[in-house]
């Protein structure tokens, strides 16, 4: 009994080790993904494009997309509204609402990893303080009084384990928490680009078209 608890230690272990690298990886490539879609040149481009929206200026719209290297969720959203306008009008909107979900699910990507450490590392540290007491209660009923070292030794470790647990979870949890929220604000601001696009080209363009089309009265 006595090796299988020390092996599910050393496992436990090893499981919290393993989960602190890939939550480590998964912060540093989620965090490159959302710094292209907030730092002030963006910032500066979102604020150009919706200008240029507002004037139904689509040459000024594409020379500044080609004048912008970094590509993020606005430019993508621009180019393929650009692509789509030119083809028509017509299902644009829905279009768009099918564009903005696509760049969701890409932001979302590897967060629920994030969400499933978060979750459950806690839990996994609470397993190896189980197995501590475990093993301190059998070093205990094995040794006697003269197994005091053993039995405060194992249940060092079964702390050592809770507190792993807790130093993976914790910071883990902040990160998800970072990006869903950073998330929510990207999607908000697509939202709303998609909205300009739609007053400046698909409403208005509807209303010049009625407005052609009216026959003239006057004599």
């Amino acid at each position: 009994m006595q090796e299988f608890v020390d092996l599910g230690e050393k496992i436990i272990f090893l499981v919290m080790l393993l989960a602190s690298i890939l939550a480590i990886a998964v912060f540093i490539e989620r965090f490159i993904v959302y710094k292209r879609n907030f730092n002030k040149e963006s910032e500066s481009l979102l604020d150009s494009l919706t200008l240029l929206i507002r004037h139904r200026d689509l040459k000024g719209t594409e020379k500044l997309l080609e004048s912008h290297p970094m590509e993020n969720s606005y430019t993508r959203f621009i180019h393929f509204v650009l692509e789509r306008e030119k083809e028509n009008h017509k299902g644009l909107s829905e279009l768009m609402e099918g564009k903005i979900l696509k760049e969701k699910l890409s932001l979302e990507e590897r967060l629920p990893i994030l969400n499933t450490l978060g979750n459950n590392t806690p839990f996994i540290g609470l397993l190896g303080t189980v197995l501590g007491v475990i093993k301190a209660f059998y070093g205990l009923g094995t040794l006697g009084n003269s197994g005091a070292e053993v039995v405060m030794r194992s249940i060092s470790t079964a702390l050592l384990a809770t507190a792993a647990g807790l130093a993976v979870a914790i910071p883990v949890v902040m990160a998800n928490n970072y990006f869903t929220r950073k998330m929510k604000l990207v999607i908000g601001q697509l939202e709303i680009l998609s909205k300009e696009i739609h007053a400046s080209f698909i409403t208005s363009g509807k209303h010049n078209q009625s407005s052609s089309s009216t026959p003239n009265i006057h004599h």
